[in-house]
């Protein structure tokens, strides 16, 4: 299959490199599709990729993306581990195969651009998941956005303040590190939700932060503590809060203010349910619903989560089918996946020097944007 001639008259042939967790996910967004037929599966233990073939009903089960790729796949769907996305994209872009890419899409910006640039050279598609931005309350928060209801945002307020116990770190030995984790709660699990701030905000252009560690640091070197004040080049002002050492958890809850006047916020409580509007202060009414309600278990398992999640990845993964069967563009593309990673790693810089990041401009890699070697303590 070449880019320039997509498959637009038989099932688009799809690959899944890693075997892991959120490859459920993955298989039955695409199970759930018409037009599609998953025919490999890969990871680099071997018997894990057969264990899920014979489990999904899929073809072949191989051991290297190479031979995943020689299945003559129209789209790749990429759910290794973080540091190995480059060297995945890559590969599939140099095949003429179209991806999906889990989030983040790398765990540096250089990274993420030689991905975003090999996909536009070879003329397929990179689409990266985030699926909270096809949340319902979502939608509607932009839509009053963008219809003046809202107007343009000045002020917006982040909150991730999610429970995980110390075995969710130590029983994985890559997890927690910089070198394979790439950072944190900022990396792993808030990054979803400042790609929301900054879809409702717009451009940043200065970001000062600061991280810590004050639970989980027998069993990590990354943070799992965060706060940020961000400046968008709009004069717009938000901050943003996370944590993994909350106990009970929280949630999420994301408000934004418009220049209106108005506000408006989501809140996903338990962590996994879909976000829903608990606050809509819009032409001088206020409606709201409790943002923790009563008798709602708090701390939600992993594998809830990611399953509860399954309709909003399978909403995205529709839609990059669409843009690679009609030429047109997948909700979220690679460039953009880049901004929400340019901002988190700007919140890591800004702690590790005591200075603000300052962004050169849209779209553009911060000042002396590096990761710490480890997290800061006072």
């Amino acid at each position: 299959m070449t880019p320039s001639s997509p498959n637009t008259t038989s099932a688009l042939r799809i690959g899944i490199a890693g075997c892991g967790a959120i490859s459920r996910n993955h298989l039955e967004a695409f199970r759930a599709l018409d037009d599609v037929q998953v025919v490999g599966v890969c990871d680099i233990d071997k018997e894990r990729a057969q264990q899920t073939a014979q489990a999904w009903g899929i073809p072949s089960a191989v051991n290297t993306v190479q031979e995943l790729l020689a299945l003559d796949l129209d789209i790749l769907s990429v759910c290794t581990p973080h540091p190995t996305h480059e060297e995945v994209v890559l590969q599939a872009a140099a095949a003429g195969v179209n991806v999906l890419c889990e989030k983040p899409i790398a765990i540096d910006p250089a990274s993420a651009e030689r991905m975003v640039k090999a996909c536009d050279d070879a003329g397929v598609k990179l689409g990266v998941l985030f699926q909270r931005r096809f949340w319902p309350a979502a939608q509607r928060i932009r839509a009053a956005i963008d219809d003046g209801s809202l107007g343009r945002p000045i002020m917006g307020q982040c909150s991730v303040m999610l429970h995980r116990e110390p075995e969710y770190y130590s029983r994985d030995a890559w997890r927690g590190t910089w070198a394979n984790d790439g950072g944190g709660v900022l990396m792993t699990q808030a990054i979803h939700y400042i790609d929301l701030l900054q879809w409702f905000m717009g451009d940043v252009a200065e970001v000062y932060g600061r991280i810590n560690t004050y639970k989980h640091g027998a069993h990590i070197e990354v943070e799992d503590s965060a706060a940020a004040v961000i400046t968008f080049t709009s004069g717009a002002m938000a901050t943003l809060e996370a944590s993994t050492a909350v106990s009970p958890s929280l949630g999420v809850q994301i408000r934004i203010t418009g220049e209106t006047g108005a506000s408006a916020s989501l809140t996903e409580f338990p962590e996994g349910s879909d976000g829903r509007v608990d606050l809509w202060a819009v032409g001088g009414t206020v409606s709201t619903e409790p943002a923790h309600p009563e008798g709602v278990e708090p701390n939600v398992p992993l594998a809830t989560v990611n399953g509860q999640l399954i309709p909003h990845h399978t909403t995205q993964v529709s839609d990059f089918v669409r843009a690679v069967r009609d030429g047109s563009e997948p909700a979220i593309t690679g460039s953009d996946a880049t901004k929400a990673l340019r901002i988190l790693l700007a919140v890591y810089e800004s702690s590790r020097t005591g200075l603000p990041v300052r962004f050169a401009g849209p779209h553009t890699t911060p000042q002396n944007d590096a990761r710490p070697l480890a997290p800061v303590s006072d």
